[in-house]
């Protein structure tokens, strides 16, 4: 009597479990990270050592005297947004690259802000590399 032994070892591995435990792990992550500051203003802040993605449609210099430049055309400030505003011409989603001397006080450059934030422009703010 030849008798056959019934338990087989399958060595075969299923990954179905594996694959629903990753994608719960992922919308935990995900659900959690948008809770960690969601009273955060976002800001374009450039690094020093880096360069942005960003490509400028044009530039805004603010010169130590408080002189406005538009691109290398000298502006009075009276005039800037208008003068922003042909630069830009129709284009959506604005960068505007704003380079302003050390020594210029923080009014002047919110100024200069709150005029880009009127025409739904960003800023990207100019830095020296290190």
């Amino acid at each position: 009597m030849a008798l056959k032994s019934r338990s087989k070892i399958n060595a075969t591995f299923s990954m179905s479990s594996m694959t629903d435990v990753v994608f719960l792990l992922l919308i935990f992550f995900m659900i959690t990270s948008t809770l960690v500051n969601p009273n955060a203003i976002k800001l374009l802040l450039p690094q020093s050592r880096q360069q942005t993605a960003a490509k400028p449609a044009t530039s805004v210099s603010v010169t130590r005297e408080l002189n406005y430049y538009v691109g290398t055309q000298r502006v009075p400030f009276n005039r800037l947004e208008s003068t922003l505003r042909t630069a830009v011409g129709t284009e959506t989603d604005v960068y505007i690259s704003l380079h302003v001397d050390e020594n210029v006080p923080m009014k002047e450059v919110v100024k200069v802000m709150n005029i880009a934030k009127n025409n739904d422009f960003k800023v990207i703010l100019a830095t020296r590399a290190r």
